[in-house]
């Protein structure tokens, strides 16, 4: 539950072994510990972030996620739920993949939109029950502005995250009625581990950025932020280039 502050005491991370999942975690330290689950697949890269959070002050959970079996994911929201109700909870899993193989090779794309899509709608079915069931709650999707206007550069990828944007927004307002609150997040290019050896684009960020966004969205019940804010301006304009003319622009 929030406390009287109305700050969140509890936070689960789905794909929480992300530079941007543990920023928001790291964020939150600063105003003291919380019931921290971390959903991830198991291994060394877990148990450090686990550790990492520890050191901060958070009480960590540790469970085993794998985007792409969605079988699994209301008993795994039900199992984070089992210490106490969910205040926030980060999706925050994906992958970039490789932008020709993701429409040259069928295993390719058809993977990129099952971790990037039908992974996304799938937990955000099981956490949209368990908000109705507490009353409150917020959930906060980590979307993209590649999904804003889908560019050939990277349509595969882009096109799976304008999908599960569009679901997320409308998720929002379905939960509206139940107390519950949905933040979308679209940043720009964000220096992670998943864009190592990637040429930055313009307005570059990194994930502490990310992380004082979003902190400060769910605070503030907003619906959708920008990160860097400017890019809302520079993708509504792209939005509204001729097509033409678009395909023409090196982006």
């Amino acid at each position: 539950m929030l406390n009287a502050l109305g700050e969140p005491q509890s936070l689960l991370l789905l794909g929480g072994t992300s530079d941007i999942a543990l920023a928001i975690a790291e964020k939150y330290a600063a105003s003291g510990g919380l019931r921290v689950v971390l959903a991830a697949r198991p291994g060394p890269r877990r148990t450090g972030a686990a550790a990492r959070l520890t050191a901060l002050g958070h009480t960590v959970e540790e469970l085993d996620f794998e985007a792409t079996d969605t079988a699994s994911h209301p008993a795994l929201v039900a199992d984070a739920a089992r210490g106490g109700d969910i205040d926030v909870a980060v999706v925050a899993f994906g992958i970039l993949g490789d932008e020709e193989e993701a429409w040259r090779d069928h295993d390719a794309a058809v993977r990129l939109a099952e971790v990037n899509y039908v992974g996304p709608v799938s937990v955000g079915t099981a956490l949209a029950t368990q908000v109705r069931q507490q009353g409150h709650g917020t959930i906060v999707f980590l979307s993209s502005v590649a999904g804003e206007r889908v560019r050939r550069s990277n349509f595969a990828y882009g096109a799976s995250k304008a999908g599960a944007d569009g679901y997320y927004l409308g998720l929002g307002e379905a939960l509206r009625e139940h107390g519950g609150h949905v933040l979308v997040v679209r940043p720009g290019f964000v220096h992670t581990k998943m864009s190592d050896g990637r040429e930055p684009a313009p307005l570059a960020v990194g994930p502490g950025q990310v992380a004082d966004a979003v902190v400060a969205g769910v605070a503030a019940r907003k619906e959708l932020v920008w990160v860097p804010a400017p890019l809302r301006f520079v993708m509504s304009g792209l939005r509204h280039v001729p097509r033409p003319l678009f395909r023409r622009l090196p982006l």
